[in-house]
């Protein structure tokens, strides 16, 4: 149980995919309401869950058995486009108070899922580890891009000069979020 906390936690903050590995940018830039920013967390942290566990199995047990791992990326690609669908119309059902509406090319787009799998994969330390990995990974995303929303908002009511109005301070503050995260990294070894 121990080693599941310290992967999550590892997973989370101090090998995040957005700061750490540059995976997972672009809906992090997107400007998305405060309600759709966390609509976009849960539905990305529910399927890097889901792609990274399924996909670790499916790997493990299926590919590498067979001898057809070069065809990881041909496997994993599909079923990240196919449970995003049904993955948002799930949580609409589930939770009617937040905006699912409009984020699945943000999901489609977000090459942190397929980054998880592929992280997990590479390290092949089973499954257990795999969905700690991928649950890590998704409430990472979920606390960066809480975390940059709220940033984002406090630069809107700040006067900054006109160079760097707009993307040029949100690529300034991302650099700064994961210059702080990179001081966690002495906390846990992996």
């Amino acid at each position: 149980m121990p080693e599941f906390v310290l992967t999550l936690f590892s997973a989370a903050l101090i090998n995040n995919l957005v700061l750490h590995w540059p995976l997972g940018i672009d809906p992090l830039l997107a400007n998305k309401s405060r309600k759709q920013v966390h609509a976009l967390g849960l539905a990305t942290a529910s399927l890097m869950l889901i792609v990274g566990s399924l996909g670790y199995a499916i790997d493990q047990w299926l590919l590498v058995t067979a001898s057809l791992a070069s065809l990881r990326l041909l496997v994993w690609l599909p079923l990240c486009v196919l449970l995003s669908g049904p993955l948002l119309r799930l949580l609409a059902r589930l939770l009617p108070g937040q905006s699912f509406d409009g984020l699945w090319p943000l999901l489609l787009g977000n090459a942190g899922v397929l980054g998880i799998v592929l992280l997990n994969s590479q390290q092949a330390q089973g499954l257990g580890h795999a969905i700690a990995a991928s649950l890590g990974a998704g409430l990472g995303f979920w606390l960066v891009l809480s975390l940059f929303d709220d940033l984002r908002q406090r630069t809107f009511n700040n006067d900054i000069p006109l160079p760097f109005r707009g993307l040029p301070i949100q690529l300034i503050s991302a650099g700064l979020m994961a210059v702080a995260f990179l001081g966690l990294r002495g906390l846990v070894k992996t």
